[in-house]
Parts: structure tokens; C-alpha cells; sequence
């Protein structure tokens, strides 16, 4: 822990000596560097003089474009005339920084700095960790609650979304048994939902859990099997028909709950930002395996609504009208009821590989939204994070510097955007836009700021929301806190009410970690992630045998425990760790996007 912020203080003097000797002619990297490539193995077939000449290009920072392109987002008129824009940009020695790691991915290779044998041996050993977590997790559930939706792990029982329950628990955590090694216990789960659920029943489901969930879990399941399991597929099928029976709205949007049986009109009145448009990679992918055409003509009428409804420089509120076909609500922000909305439109273009490019515009406008007006800077320790805004219906919204655990998705995000998941280890620098590189510099500070939340608290786990320190840059003064009930750490900037302390072992940091390590390499984040690991095998996992639980309080020690765990804990967070340390080409980030469920999907491009 002490290393952790040691390195943050004296980053910016190290980073100084970094660039002075980065400076050397290239001639002299033509000379050293074969001695350097041995400390890794390149990522691609590429001869040294051509991996010098790339070395040589990574001292180079495009100061005329990335001014430029900060003139042209600040001349751009504030979609709200009497609010300050936050004017956050990427710091001269953040930019540095990001050199620095460029030059070092290109020395190390692909696959990273940590290619001793002993690297390899503590890798293996955290993996194999890691899949013993999960397997524990499985018998707990096996033994307690097997067929139930959910788990509650403190009572060893179970509950049902629906009378006979749908296979919630199971189809989510299918693919995670499948990559962590757990053939039995893959076969055990596979062969209960082959056997013991069907959709033909009454009910009604959540639309939005049950596609990412339960209709995700089940394509990535048949697609990791070799696309060769037809009765995956006929479950996935016969899912995907009963929940597209909601898509029968007048104007397309459906409504958050799915009736599994035909209704004669379904009506939409209001929805989920999120949950409407964070279909699409499901039902794209059950078209495309299935032939059926209305799997995506159903998700793509949603997105053509959803894309022409006005917007503000591509920021929306977390709730849309069916009625008016426009967004509604009082909130922006990228926590709940927001966040896969920005995830989906970036997926949506990297999963029919990049030729679908309305998305990534939507995407771009977007990102450029959120660093004009919702990205700041905590006082005290740098901590970047990004809030909310209050009221964007009014000429002046109200700036909050709240920040859910959700919220740390954005920085792998922005992450997978800038080099479409490739690592920075196989490509030029130069491949790398001054909007790239920015994006990078975001998703790197971000990430620090949610391991952040993690390590300054007792229990070295995070808050479901967190509150930082900010100042207002209109007024200079600083929002009022409560020290003594809110101030996680003293001298500290991040804030926690007493109603947000509680942890639901949620996946959104450690899958940042993971984008963030294959596309960088850099150690840090691997150990980052292991730490995690040991704060929820000290905390959350029960001694008695009986898997993992949520948590009541991350500022006290011992966490109470709460009688739930979430399905996300296995079809997430464990497979985000477990990747993390797994070789790149297991789900290789530049052939697969994952669901907003952790579930890998690969691209594809649609038949004409």
C-alpha cells in the first residue's frame, strides 16, 4: 500500500529523467535495441530496425493537434449558456507519462513486462487462485440453491424471478466455468439448463437483466463451445423470441419488463436510458447465428429512435420517452440507468467489425461531452473522477461530484476505443490520434482514481457510490462536506454517506484493470487487481463453506455480511480477474467485445 502512493508522488520528477533520456537519436535505439527485445517477446512479426523506428516515434507528443482539437471543443458553444464547462485536459506530463508506457509495451512485448519464469509461476498460481474461487463459488451455489435465480448465501437458499425460475444463475455463469478450466462443473450447469428450463412459461422478467444475463450468458456459452451445442442455441432462440415480443411497441422502445407470453398490444411509456439501448449486442449476435432477421431489425429500430432524439454535445439523461421519442429525466451521469447506454454505442461498431460507423460518431460526440462537462479534478490527492449534472432541462444544471462504482466501466472503455482493443505493443504511436492519446491519458488517471475508492477505505473494498472534494470553477469555493461522517480517509477527498457504504462485489473496476493491462502491459494493474482479489477473499468469502457475500459497510472492519450474492460476482468479477491474468489470446480484446455481463461475443460482419 505504501508503494501505491509513493509512486504517485513522485511520478512527475521520475517521469522528467523518463523523457530526458527518451530523447536519445535513433541511431542509438537502432544500437541498443536487440538487448532491449529480449526482455519480452514482441507482439508481432516485426524486425528490429522497423521496432526502433516505432520506439523513436513514441517520444513524439502532437502538441499542434491535441491544441487544436482542445480550441475546437471549447469554441464549440456550451449546450448550456450560463454553465462553466470543467475545461479538464490532458497535463503535459500526463501526456509524457503516456509515452513512457507506450515505449515500455513496445520493449516488453505483448504480453506484458512479466515474462520471467518466476513472473510466469506467481501468474499461474493468482490464475489458478482465481478458478478455485470460482469453483467454490459454484459448489456453494450447487449445494444450496441449485436452479434458483438467485442465491442467498447466509440462509443457503435460493429465489425465483418467475414461478419456475428462468436459469438466471446458471446461463449467467456458464462461460466463466467454461474459461477458468471447470469442464465438470461446465457440464454440470450446461446440462441443468438443457434439462431442466424452458421459457415457455408465465411471468414477467426483467427485459434488460434477462438479455445480458441470461440470453448473453447462453450465446457465449455456444459460441466458447465451437458454435457446435444446437441445444444452447435452441434455448437462446426460444429466450430471444419470447423477450422480442416487448420490442411490439408503437414506437419500438419497449418497456422494461418482458412478459414471456405474446400479449396482444405492449405499451411504453417511459424506460432506462441504459436498459433500452444495451440490447443490441445480444440480439445483433442471435440474428447473425440464426438467420433471423427481426432480432435485428427490432434492436436497430430502437437505436434509429434513440440516435435522432435530441441531445445535449451527445450527453443524454437516464430516462426516454416512448411516447415523444425523446430523452426525459432530471440526471445526467454514466452510474446507473446511464452507463451502458456510452458502453453499447462504442461495442455496437467494434462488434460488426468497425463498418457500422454511425456508433463510433455517437460515441466520439459523446466522450467529448463528458470531458467538456462532466470530468474533474479532487483537490487534495489529484483524484480524476467524473460526477453528474443536475437539472439539464434549466440554462444553468447543477454540477455533483458523485460518482458511482459503475461509473470506473468509462475507463476501460475509453480505453478499447482508442486502440480498438489492440495493445499498444503492435502498432505504430503514430496510429494514435491526439484524441486517442487523450483517451488513454483519461482512462489511466481514472482507473487510479476506483482503485482508489477500493484501498482508502478499512476494508480496502469499495463504496456502491462515492462523493469527492471539488471546487466550483465559476466560484472557487469548495462544495460543503460533513469530515467527520463522510471523509473516508483524513486529508483525504473521497466522501461516502452512510446510505452508500455497502459493496455488492461489482465487476466495473477489475474490468477496466483487465482492458487496461492487455492494451498497456503495465504491471501496475495486474497488482492492482490482485489486491482486490485478497480484500474479497478476506472479507466476503464465507468460512463455512457457502460462497461469497455482499457487504453492508466497507469503512469498518469486519464487514457485515449481507444474505445476497450477486450472479455478477461469477459472470464478472472472478472472470475479469481470472482474465486478467490469463495469456492475451484468451478472448482476445481485438476479436471479441464483451457484454455489459462479462460475456465475450466475437465480431463479426453481416452477410449481404
Amino acid at each position: 500500500m505504501l508503494q501505491f502512493y509513493a509512486a504517485r508522488i513522485w511520478r512527475s520528477t521520475i517521469i522528467k529523467y523518463v523523457i530526458l533520456l527518451s530523447t536519445l537519436s535513433a541511431a542509438l535505439y537502432m544500437l541498443y535495441t536487440p538487448a532491449l527485445l529480449q526482455r519480452g517477446t514482441p507482439a508481432v512479426d516485426i524486425d528490429n530496425r522497423q521496432r526502433a523506428f516505432w520506439l523513436d516515434q513514441a517520444n513524439t507528443i502532437p502538441t499542434e493537434e491535441y491544441s487544436a482539437l482542445l480550441r475546437a471543443r471549447f469554441k464549440r458553444p456550451s449546450a448550456w449558456p450560463n454553465y462553466t464547462p470543467s475545461k479538464w485536459r490532458a497535463t503535459q506530463s500526463q501526456q509524457e507519462e503516456l509515452n513512457m508506457v507506450i515505449r515500455e509495451a513496445l520493449i516488453n512485448g505483448k504480453d506484458g513486462c512479466c515474462n520471467s519464469d518466476g513472473d510466469r509461476q506467481t501468474t499461474q498460481e493468482r490464475r489458478e487462485r482465481i478458478s478455485a474461487a470460482v469453483k467454490y463459488t459454484w459448489e456453494a451455489y450447487r449445494g444450496d440453491a441449485l436452479g434458483y435465480d438467485e442465491f442467498r448465501p447466509l440462509s443457503h437458499s435460493g429465489t425465483n424471478m418467475t414461478r419456475q425460475g428462468i436459469g438466471y444463475f446458471v446461463a449467467d455463469v456458464l462461460d466463466t466455468l467454461w474459461l477458468a478450466g471447470l469442464q465438470k462443473e461446465y457440464a454440470e450447469a450446461r446440462r441443468f439448463l438443457v434439462d431442466h428450463v424452458t421459457y415457455n412459461q408465465t411471468g414477467s422478467v426483467s427485459l434488460f437483466e434477462t438479455t445480458i444475463r441470461v440470453l448473453g450468458g447462453l450465446l457465449s456459452a455456444f459460441h466458447l463451445s465451437g458454435e457446435s451445442d444446437t441445444q444452447l442455441l435452441h434455448l437462446a432462440d426460444e429466450l430471444g423470441t419470447r423477450l422480442a415480443y416487448s420490442f411490439e411497441t408503437d414506437s419500438g422502445i419497449p418497456p422494461e419488463t418482458a412478459s414471456l407470453q405474446h400479449q396482444k398490444h405492449v405499451y411504453a411509456y417511459q424506460s432506462s436510458t441504459a436498459e433500452i439501448s444495451t440490447l443490441q449486442l445480444e440480439f445483433r449476435y442471435l440474428a447473425k447465428l440464426t438467420g433471423k432477421r427481426r432480432y435485428r431489425k427490432y434492436v436497430d429500430k430502437i437505436m434509429d429512435v434513440v440516435l435522432k432524439a435530441p441531445k445535449w454535445d451527445g450527453l443524454v439523461p437516464i430516462y426516454f420517452n416512448a411516447v415523444t421519442r425523446k430523452f426525459a429525466g432530471d440526471t445526467i451521469r454514466l452510474g446507473s440507468r446511464g452507463d451502458s447506454y456510452y458502453e453499447y454505442l462504442l461495442k455496437q461498431w467494434l462488434q460488426t467489425s468497425q463498418t457500422e460507423p454511425r456508433f463510433r460518431e455517437e460515441y466520439d460526440t459523446a466522450m467529448e461531452g463528458i470531458k467538456k462537462y462532466l470530468v474533474a479534478v479532487s483537490p487534495n490527492q489529484n483524484q480524476t473522477f467524473i460526477g453528474e449534472l443536475l437539472s439539464p432541462n434549466s440554462a444553468n444544471p447543477e454540477f455533483s461530484p458523485k460518482m458511482d462504482h459503475l461509473v470506473c466501466f468509462l475507463s476501460g472503455n475509453l480505453a478499447l476505443g482508442a486502440t480498438q482493443g489492440r495493445s499498444l505493443a503492435e502498432m505504430s504511436p503514430l496510429e494514435l490520434s491526439a484524441s486517442n492519446r487523450e483517451d488513454l491519458v483519461l482512462a489511466r488517471e481514472l482507473a487510479e482514481t476506483c482503485v482508489r475508492m477500493y484501498f482508502d477505505t478499512a476494508s480496502g473494498l469499495a463504496p456502491e457510490i462515492a462523493y469527492f472534494r471539488w471546487t466550483n470553477p465559476a466560484t472557487g469555493v469548495e462544495k460543503l462536506f460533513d469530515a467527520n461522517t463522510q471523509l473516508v480517509k483524513p486529508n483525504g477527498d473521497i466522501l461516502v454517506h452512510a446510505s452508500d457504504r455497502h459493496n455488492l462485489l461489482r465487476p466495473e473496476t477489475v474490468e477496466s484493470l483487465f482492458i487496461l493491462w492487455r492494451i498497456t502491459g503495465e504491471a501496475k494493474w495486474r497488482d492492482y487487481g490482485w489486491q482486490i482479489f485478497e480484500a474479497f477473499e478476506k472479507w466476503a468469502r464465507l468460512s463455512d463453506g457457502h460462497g461469497y457475500s455482499n457487504l453492508l459497510d466497507v469503512t469498518v472492519v469486519p464487514p457485515q455480511h449481507a444474505d445476497k450474492m450477486e450472479t455478477f460476482f461469477v459472470s464478472e468479477t472472478l472472470k475479469y480477474l481470472y482474465l486478467l491474468f490469463s495469456d492475451s489470446s484468451t478472448v482476445p480484446l481485438s476479436r471479441y467485445v464483451f457484454n455489459t455481463e462479462a460475456h465475450p461475443l466475437p465480431h463479426f460482419t453481416w452477410n449481404k
